[in-house]
């Protein structure tokens, strides 16, 4: 799809999230935008994120892949949901100072509490390099304890920003 299909999400300001948030300075703060089915991620990662000889660390791109498939949930489905279960599948090597793009889908949405999500990540020439198959727990706003009143409510005013 070309550039101007995209859509773009936004998120919230002010959090310390190392994938997402604002507020982290040695965080990586991704901006999302939704392409079709998918939710798509742009990066380009430094040496500061090596594992060894200028490879991106697998622990990076583990959570490069989860924090895709998380924002694939809370956009399309408007809702808090926390990773149960997760596989990686490490393809190619992904070299730090390259261009990359993660893609999330949802797979499976029809058991009540569990959502199903697979992202991949690609180089410049659309090989995949890694890939992530992950099981998502639904919580309800209630469940979400440890969480100040006030961010759940941006939470949700933030979803109710993302398309029906």
């Amino acid at each position: 799809m070309s550039k101007t299909n995209r859509v773009k999400i936004e998120k919230l300001q002010r959090q310390p999230c190392f994938y997402c948030g604002t507020d982290n300075p040695i965080g990586l703060n991704l901006d999302f935008y939704c392409e079709g089915d998918n939710v798509c991620s742009e990066i380009t990662l430094s040496q500061n994120y090596v594992g060894w000889q200028n490879m991106a660390h697998g622990g990076i791109i583990s959570g490069l892949l989860d924090e895709v498939m998380a924002w694939t949930i809370a956009y399309f489905r408007k809702t808090f949901a926390v990773t149960t279960n997760m596989e990686v599948k490490f393809v190619r090597p992904v070299s730090t100072g390259m261009p990359l793009i993660v893609k999330g889908q949802i797979m499976d949405s029809s058991q009540e509490k569990i959502i199903k999500a697979k992202s991949e990540i690609f180089d410049p020439q659309n090989n995949i390099l890694a890939k992530g198959y992950g099981k998502y727990m639904i919580l309800s706003e209630n469940q979400l304890d440890s969480v100040p009143k006030d961010v759940k409510a941006e939470f949700i005013k933030l979803f109710e920003t993302f398309p029906s």
